[in-house]
């Protein structure tokens, strides 16, 4: 068994970490676009959270998509994660809320 004051201290940093704030679903948070790949931005939003967008999100209408790797761009949490584990993020959704 483990001396009294490590179990303390693993219990500290085991709440510590249950008290992280993570985004709420239904809000915009920022993230790097981490590559890019069969038409769609990986984006890394934090909180060992990635989601994919459709490149198009990213063009106005006739334009081709202004992104690049390393690019910060806020996007939408939909969901913290899905079937696959990944965040569902919109950046056109973003766009809704900033202009709402």
């Amino acid at each position: 068994m483990a001396p009294k004051n490590a179990m303390e201290e693993f219990e500290a940093l085991l709440n510590e970490s249950f008290e992280m704030d993570t985004p709420n679903e239904g809000t915009v948070v920022k993230g790097k676009v981490i590559a890019i790949e069969a038409g769609q931005a990986i984006i890394d939003v934090g909180y060992k959270m990635e989601g994919r967008v459709e490149l198009k999100e990213f063009a106005n209408p006739g334009e081709a998509p202004d992104i690049a790797v390393g690019d910060e761009v806020e996007v939408y949490l939909r969901s913290a994660e899905n079937a696959k584990g990944e965040a569902v993020i919109s950046r056109e959704m973003a766009r809704r809320e900033e202009a709402w």
